[in-house]
């Protein structure tokens, strides 16, 4: 069975009703990032930091997975199919896709807040939408903060996502405007056999190599058009 790797941004779920960073409605305008995605906003502000991600969280937990979810847990059925995320949603996983890798984390699960969180490996499910400062612990006694990775912050999944792509056979690179690093980078993992494709309305070859074929339109538009390709390749 032949190995397909969907690499998947913000706008796979704004199809979902889940607000992208740097729109003109996108989640930050009404933060600086400073603010709530860091270390330091962290240490400064936890409670501002929290109320933002149980916003995020109570807004993701109200959406469901679009078409173009759907359609990526559909291929399972005739490929080897990983998805690698920078979405800390869980919608890949609530359409039925079995194997997701989350880059930047996943808002349902928590973690330490302590010294090294950013390199944790024990995660606490959270029930709802809300995470509270004073009753919610870890083991070690502090408060939970979001499975989130923040600016500054390591990405420890990316040497994994690396690995992914060292033997794809078809590479889709869907919704994401690749200027996040160094995660964007993983473009130039795929090996030179493996047929790539890049889906978002923005697509250009400022962005990704010639071996992409661009589909320039919305995460559900090119899947569906590339569902038909895919299931006879």
């Amino acid at each position: 069975m032949k190995k397909l790797v969907v690499f998947s941004g913000a706008g796979m779920s704004a199809e979902s009703g889940i607000h992208t960073f740097r729109d003109h409605d996108g989640l930050w305008e009404n933060y600086r990032i400073e603010e709530v995605a860091t270390p330091e906003a962290w240490q400064q502000n936890p409670s501002l930091v929290q109320h933002f991600y149980n916003e995020r969280r109570k807004n993701i937990l109200a959406a469901q997975p679009n078409l173009a979810h759907q359609i990526i847990a559909q291929l399972e059925s005739c490929y080897q199919v990983q998805v690698i995320t920078q979405n800390i949603d869980d919608l890949h996983e609530r359409a039925g896709s079995t194997h997701v890798l989350h880059l930047h984390g996943n808002i349902r699960l928590a973690k330490s807040s302590g010294p090294n969180a950013q390199f944790t490996q024990t995660f606490y499910p959270i029930d709802g939408w809300q995470l509270d400062l004073n009753q919610d612990k870890c083991n070690e006694g502090y408060p939970l903060r979001p499975h989130v990775v923040w600016f500054g912050e390591a990405v420890p999944a990316y040497d994994d996502a690396i690995a992914m792509l060292k033997d794809a056979d078809v590479f889709i690179v869907i919704g994401s405007t690749l200027s996040v690093y160094p995660v964007a980078g993983l473009i130039h993992e795929i090996p030179n056999h493996c047929e790539a494709y890049y889906i978002d309305p923005q697509a250009d070859y400022f962005r990704v190599p010639h071996q992409y074929t661009l589909l320039k339109m919305t995460a559900t538009e090119g899947m569906k058009q590339l569902y038909l390709k895919l299931k006879n390749l």
